[in-house]
């Protein structure tokens, strides 16, 4: 790899501890805010990031497309349906994809450079980094860097833990031993320890799922510290959330304590004052020196419009539809400020839910408002009107593209090349296209239908073109 400038060796540089990482974090955000410029100056090859600022203008874009992107795919999140605009646009641009050797880089386990497919550090193919890195994965910043450029824009998705639950609970009753005992979610949630053992086989599926996702040690990982995250891209951009007026940071950040809450607080945190508030909220204010957006599920395509103005692209480059949906259920995702009527059953799940999974909804809500706070820079009457617009978009190509002109059952898909993995107990949906098309728009209905599996595939072959046996060597196999 060559030798390491300074600015590399400080972002690939591991924490032992967290007060200890703590203490450096702000430490180097005070420093870098003393020094200002001077100190990009002494280390020219640091590039600070930037504040967020919305694009001027619709019609003439001034800024350059962001071809260098990390996207931290989450379960059960909505993540499918970013992950098949990211293929699309990546394949149509020829862009070159970090790919694992199957489907997932080693998950659960943390990310590792060596998982991605072709990837050989001392190679001289590492002069050519990867544009896109999308898999499901662990993140583990150390090991990203090994892979993709350090000014990659990175970004992910979250879903309200009460939603998640439901869906996880379903889709991953097979193999995660606490929701396989139980029979139902709302028996799971109602005593959480009769079925959940911290570290059996599938059960980070059964609580604080997206903590987990971003690569979060769990307050009892915090004795050994085996899995702290590592330096901020930027020192500098590192601040603690500003909780907003009207809130309680105390009741934001602090985690719900329930029955289910089995494990004591580490005495190495205790006589440090590392209280669980503090905990979380620097798990946060590290997630927000590394990502550049964080969408939220409930609010998709309002996530997707400020994706497209941060990347630089159109919004014909984001317009897609959803994807790994289960059936049985509103294909839009819930939004919980609606005003809907709800059982209280429902209620009281939504509330054991969101407690059971405290460090998710904690996260939940810092990057919930996060966006509501992008939101209001952007303007929310553009907002409004680009959202019509890409829904309008979607409801031509499918009116297009889509037999029904919406997803279908999967036993009515036929093509193989379009029908979705079938996992969990609830059916997942999938697309069957219109016949007669044109080959230009089969085309492109295609690659808008195809499960996030198959585009894998497609991508892979497509990077990695099988090996064609010589004419010599094919004669030898044929003869008899």
């Amino acid at each position: 790899m060559g030798p390491l400038s300074p600015a590399r060796t400080m972002r690939l540089w591991r924490p032992r501890s967290l007060g200890v990482a703590l203490g450096v974090f702000m430490t180097i955000g005070f420093g870098l805010q003393f020094l200002g410029g001077s100190f990009q100056r002494r280390l020219p090859g640091l590039q600070l990031r930037q504040s967020w600022v919305p694009s001027l203008g619709s019609t003439v874009k001034s800024c350059l497309p962001r071809q260098r992107l990390v996207f931290l795919k989450t379960h059960k999140s909505g993540s499918s349906s970013v992950l098949n605009l990211l293929h699309r646009y990546g394949d149509q641009q020829g862009l070159r994809f970090a790919l694992p050797a199957h489907y997932q880089f080693g998950y659960p386990k943390l990310f590792q450079a060596s998982k991605v497919k072709g990837y050989h550090p001392q190679s001289a193919d590492t002069q050519k980094p990867f544009h896109i890195l999308c898999h499901h994965m662990r993140f583990n910043l150390k090991e990203v860097l090994q892979v993709m450029p350090s000014d990659s824009f990175f970004f992910s998705i979250v879903r309200d833990p009460a939603a998640l639950a439901r869906s996880a609970f379903s889709y991953y009753k097979s193999v995660s031993s606490a929701f396989r005992k139980a029979p139902s979610l709302a028996a799971f949630l109602s005593n959480p320890q009769a079925f959940y053992r911290p570290g059996a086989r599938g059960n980070h599926y059964a609580r604080n799922l997206l903590w987990f996702d971003f690569g979060l040690p769990s307050p009892p990982e915090t004795k050994t510290m085996k899995v702290s995250p590592q330096l901020p891209r930027d020192p500098k951009s590192l601040q603690l959330h500003i909780v907003p007026s009207g809130a309680s940071p105390g009741t934001l950040f602090r985690p719900v304590t329930t029955a289910a809450d089995s494990y004591k607080q580490p005495a190495s945190l205790v006589s440090s004052d590392f209280r669980p508030s503090s905990f979380i909220q620097w798990g946060l204010a590290w997630l927000d020196s590394v990502f550049d957006l964080v969408m939220v599920a409930e609010y998709f395509d309002e996530s997707l419009v400020l994706l497209a103005d941060a990347l630089c692209w159109s919004l014909d480059d984001v317009v897609g539809f959803m994807h790994n949906a289960q059936a049985g259920k509103k294909q839009s995702l819930i939004r919980t400020a609606n005003k809907t009527v709800v059982t209280g059953e429902d209620q009281q799940l939504t509330k054991q839910a969101r407690a059971w999974n405290n460090l998710d909804w904690a996260l939940y809500i810092h990057f919930n408002r996060s966006l509501w706070a992008r939101i209001e820079q952007y303007g929310r009457s553009r907002l409004q009107r680009a959202v019509a617009e890409l829904r309008a978009r979607r409801e031509a190509l499918a009116k297009r593209c889509l037999v029904g002109g919406e997803a279908l059952d999967p036993k009515y898909i036929a093509d193989a090349k379009l029908r979705p993995l079938q996992f969990g107990s609830a059916k997942v949906l999938g697309y069957v296209l219109q016949s007669g098309l044109n080959q230009k728009d089969k085309e492109e209905c295609e690659r808008l239908a195809t499960p996030e599996l198959q585009y894998k595939d497609k991508l892979d072959a497509k990077q990695f073109p099988p090996t064609v046996s010589s004419p010599l060597k094919t004669s030898r196999l044929l003869s008899p």
